[in-house]
């Protein structure tokens, strides 16, 4: 058996682990499983490890880091705590307090990692929304589609337009102009279906009265010092400083301090997730150094041109099959074969997040919402979502569609 097809074999055998989860009787989740693809590929000399350095994407790996560095200063100052007291002072009124919500939530996850605020604002949502008697479903729901939606509008809202961003090489505010329309108008087909969805808890006026909450504690100095650089960062990128670069000195300015200890920094960085990405690097890497990439591009180039509703249904396919970051990274080596590879990477971008709302199982910010939720004894079942992600993400990408068809793929 020559290296195409061992490599295929081996591959192959790693999406469908990454598919499912887990290898049966062993202690093995996704970075392990995909390590143990990187073994495999070197011991059966598929690779060798001269080449790995060639494989990973440094540029990426930086990007995630240093927006995880960003993202615990502003965890450890009490920006997000602040936020979420924003949202309960404006409104007391079930629809509009959805619809800030939702754009708030949106917004977020645009500027910072998606998977970062469902973290820090689940708990927020059912500690208030429990407290005052109200269901939570659908504020979770909203949360976990809002938050994969509103990160398409930038290459640092989520870790598959980071990938993106550097493989492409499109500018920050080129991507914005592009895509930030499509989640601005996708963010309110979420609050159209939840309306539709759950007409009880929507038909009431008025919350009941909020009951007293503890002061919000914020550290101001860490603050004030954290939004400065995050400002300057959001200005370097729309400027054209590549976006890796920028991101890693701000994250180094940071860690400049007398004020918080280095330890509570690096253990908020979810160093698993760095692994995986690298260990996923190799794995795809291998790919093209025997061949199986390019025999692919032939198979795609047979099988008639790319347009943006098979880019769009095959990744989205995919992006539930294997996870959104798998399929952007098997699914890379096509945008060179496009005539417009531009209009390909936004697509992809697109269809690959989009597509995390289909299912709970479809993106982490899902999965971080349920077991959250779960910990609280509040049970936001499969069918439950799927029931609503499901509308949303046919809509949405119909919408994302339409808009990249008309407006960008020429």
């Amino acid at each position: 058996m020559d290296n195409f097809w061992v490599t295929l074999v081996i591959v192959l055998l790693v999406y469908i682990g990454l598919a499912i989860g887990f290898i049966p009787k062993m202690q093995a989740n996704r970075t392990t499983i995909t390590l143990i693809g990187v073994g495999l590929l070197l011991v059966l000399k598929q690779i060798n490890i001269q080449q790995i350095g060639g494989f990973i994407d440094l540029d990426t790996l930086i990007l995630l880091f240093s927006m995880m560095v960003i993202n615990a200063n502003l965890r450890l100052s009490g920006f997000f705590k602040l936020t979420g007291a924003t949202l309960l002072r404006l409104t007391r009124k079930p629809r509009v307090f959805l619809i800030i919500e939702i754009l708030l939530v949106g917004v977020l996850s645009a500027l910072f990692l998606n998977d970062t605020i469902c973290i820090m604002f689940t708990p927020f949502l059912l500690d208030l929304l429990l407290a005052i008697n109200r269901n939570p479903i659908p504020y979770l729901i909203a949360l976990a589609t809002a938050s994969n939606i509103g990160s398409v509008a930038t290459l640092t809202g989520n870790p598959q337009n980071m990938i993106i961003g550097v493989a492409s090489g499109i500018r920050y505010i080129d991507f914005s102009t592009a895509l930030a329309p499509v989640a601005l108008l996708c963010l309110g087909v979420i609050w159209i279906i939840l309306m539709l969805f759950y007409k009880k808890e929507f038909a009431r006026d008025n919350f009941f009265q909020i009951p007293p909450t503890r002061e919000i504690r914020y550290y101001k100095p860490l603050l004030v010092k954290t939004l400065i650089v995050t400002v300057g960062l959001l200005i370097a990128f729309m400027v054209g400083v590549p976006i890796a670069l920028a991101a890693l000195i701000a994250a180094i300015i940071l860690l400049f301090t007398r004020r918080v200890k280095p330890d509570k920094i690096f253990s908020s960085i979810d160093w698993e997730i760095l692994v995986f990405f690298a260990g996923l690097f190799i794995v795809t890497g291998s790919l093209e150094t025997n061949g199986v990439t390019s025999k692919l591009g032939d198979l795609v180039n047979s099988a008639g041109r790319i347009n943006v509703f098979n880019l769009s249904i095959g990744t989205t396919i995919l992006s539930n099959l294997v996870s959104n970051v798998p399929a952007v990274l098997l699914l890379k080596p096509l945008m060179s074969l496009l005539v417009n590879p531009t209009a390909g990477w936004l697509t992809l971008a697109a269809s690959s997040t989009l597509a995390g709302n289909l299912t709970l199982l479809g993106s982490v910010a899902n999965l971080i919402v349920v077991e959250s939720a779960k910990r609280r004894k509040v049970m936001l079942s499969f069918w439950e979502y799927t029931k609503v992600g499901a509308i949303i993400t046919v809509i949405t990408l119909v919408i994302s569609i339409s808009w990249i068809a008309i407006f960008i793929w020429k």
